[in-house]
């Protein structure tokens, strides 16, 4: 069989090609996408869905954690926050969460949550990568 010189139409559709098959073949799977995988969903359903969600509005007998890396501590609307959260004077970032997820009390004094115990800090740091995946 003899080649055919390409031409850089033919080229070109090849180089489409390859790239679509590669497309086809990364992994696109909630499992693959950092701080959304399943371990992590698990660590905040096991450790905070009862008193909070992750939904826009949805209010629990604790606030609900959407956005809420980047929202000024006790500034959440339609949640009556505890004196002492609402004159915290911080934004909450990844450190604070954590740190307030293992001990509340260090971090604001007089807070409403009642922490029942058993979150490590892997689990915190589990939970924090999905309150950022799933407020996105």
């Amino acid at each position: 069989m003899q080649s055919r010189p390409q031409t850089p139409q033919g080229k070109c559709l090849r180089a489409i090609a390859a790239a679509v098959a590669l497309l086809l073949t990364v992994p696109t799977s909630r499992a693959q996408q950092p701080g959304s995988d399943d371990a992590a969903q698990q660590a905040f359903n096991n450790s905070c869905r009862t008193c909070h969600s992750v939904k826009e509005g949805d209010n629990r007998l604790g606030p609900n954690l959407n956005k809420i890396v980047g929202r000024k501590a006790g500034a959440l609307p339609n949640y009556n926050d505890s004196s002492s959260m609402k004159e915290a004077g911080f934004v909450w970032d990844q450190d604070k969460l954590t740190r307030f997820m293992l001990k509340p009390d260090e971090v604001v004094s007089g807070n409403k949550m009642q922490p029942y115990g058993g979150v490590s800090a892997e689990e915190a740091g589990k939970i924090v990568a999905y309150l950022q995946a799933a407020s996105q």
